[in-house]
């Protein structure tokens, strides 16, 4: 019998930029090996187009995505929670894994301030993969 997948929430407030950039890179760099969720404590209207656009430059397409609000089940079923400037709105639950990765929030930037942040989460999400996967 194989290893249950290990599953990540990615939290961040509008669920619009950086949450989106870390659950589409985790996908993206291991495919079914991790199940992955994002959301956002105060989710926003659409994502970022300067994230869609900064994220199809790397062959990354999000544009299908939408914000999805934070749920206590995202975090019960999640084995690792990482935090992105939400604060203290998740649900704390023994056992799991939380990490808060400080990064610039690429909110109302354009696309040359979005590629560094990008480019940080990408780096993250590959150390992150060796750890979990």
């Amino acid at each position: 019998m194989s290893e249950p997948k290990p599953s990540v929430l990615f939290v961040c407030v509008h669920n619009a930029g950086r949450s989106q950039m870390a659950a589409a890179f985790l996908t993206h760099f291991a495919g079914d090996r991790v199940e992955v969720r994002s959301a956002g404590s105060a989710p926003a209207d659409a994502v970022n187009p300067a994230v869609v656009a900064a994220m199809a430059e790397v062959g990354v397409d999000i544009s299908a995505e939408t914000p999805k609000v934070l749920t206590v089940e995202a975090v019960r079923m999640s084995d690792v929670v990482i935090t992105m400037g939400c604060g203290d709105t998740c649900p704390v639950f023994p056992g799991k894994t939380y990490l808060d990765w400080r990064l610039t929030d690429p909110a109302g930037r354009g696309i040359d301030a979005v590629r560094p942040i990008r480019d940080e989460i990408a780096r993250r999400v590959r150390t992150l993969i060796d750890e979990i996967a």
